[in-house]
């Protein structure tokens, strides 16, 4: 199993009480922890712009600028999000930006593109709110554009949503054949078909059951158009929160309500921990093991992983490192 970490930016509440001049210091300190050394393969950012569970004044950076930023900082470990929302950009001038930090990465980012949900955010930015089937069909014109722009470094098409005509974006990313494409979502008639045709990787639902299933919805849809099922890297995030003891396990948790009810509320608060209770990431290292190598048997070979405390107290992570990871990797 290849293993992500996401560093904590503000979109989930987890910068809260550090001051905003020392808040990039720490987002830089955690990605420079897993730029070190052989565990971590990949650091990656939310791409979203208010908070949540919900909109709040906390602090929430975005994504592109922290690929730039993680670009010229890092040197080993390749640089994501998870994901991109393809109508917070116009395509073109995405995979302008997207090449640009490829650059000054020197070949390390992942294009993990989706097509947006959060409907708070969409309106308060003047974004509207188009239904499923409009953000999906832009999600498949803009992935064309990039495929275009980074093989080719011009780009054209004359979309339903997008038009672009001879859009050029020189220089093209320095990774061959372009930047991977990380195709986000589960939608079974559509987006995996998007990721049929185009992902070099998948991320979706993430527990045994739905994983299974997801995957099975994408090996037809590569059967149906002709691509090779085999060769998309199929991933999913996980929610961390461990412990030597489920008495541990369940003090991390409270940790997180006890920062989280002030700004939120309790309901909100509580409402958050059903992303970790029962969830693989959830439990001591062994429970961790034991649900992480269910899947790992079922295909899910690469996991991205978020520990809500990684600000704070990077004890979680090195219990990961030292107990987690040494039973999956290889």
């Amino acid at each position: 199993m290849r293993f992500g970490l996401f560093v904590p930016q503000g979109w989930r509440l987890d910068l809260v009480g550090i001051d905003p001049g020392a808040q990039w210091d720490v987002m830089r300190g955690i990605a420079e922890h897993a730029d070190r050394g052989d565990v971590w393969e990949s650091v990656w950012v939310y791409d979203h712009f208010h908070t949540v569970p919900a909109p709040t004044d906390e602090a929430c950076h975005e994504a592109w600028s922290l690929m730039a930023a993680l670009g010229a900082t890092t040197e080993r470990v390749r640089l994501g999000q998870m994901c991109t929302c393809m109508a917070y950009r116009s395509p073109a001038y995405l995979a302008k930006v997207a090449a640009t930090c490829d650059i000054i990465s020197k070949g390390r980012i992942e294009m993990g593109i989706g097509a947006g949900w959060y409907e708070h955010e969409w309106r308060a930015y003047g974004y509207g709110f188009p239904r499923p089937g409009e953000r999906l069909a832009m999600l498949d014109e803009g992935v064309q554009i990039f495929a275009q722009a980074w093989s080719e470094g011009r780009a054209t098409l004359d979309g339903k949503h997008y038009q672009v005509d001879g859009a050029i974006v020189t220089p093209k990313p320095l990774q061959d054949g372009g930047i991977p494409m990380w195709i986000a979502g589960g939608g079974e008639k559509v987006t995996l078909k998007i990721a049929a045709r185009y992902a070099r990787y998948t991320n979706f639902d993430g527990t045994l059951e739905g994983f299974t299933h997801k995957s099975s919805v994408l090996a037809e849809h590569c059967r149906e158009v002709g691509t090779d099922y085999d060769a998309i890297v199929r991933s999913a995030n996980y929610n961390v929160a461990i412990g030597a003891t489920e008495a541990e396990v369940e003090d991390r948790l409270q940790q997180l309500v006890a920062r989280l009810e002030p700004l939120v509320g309790k309901e909100k608060a509580e409402g958050a921990l059903g992303a970790f209770r029962g969830m693989p990431g959830c439990g001591t290292p062994e429970q961790i093991v034991e649900k992480l190598s269910a899947l790992q048997e079922r295909g899910m070979s690469y996991g991205i992983f978020y520990f809500p405390e990684a600000a704070y107290d990077r004890s979680g992570i090195e219990m990961f490192e030292r107990e987690v990871v040494p039973a999956l990797k290889g």
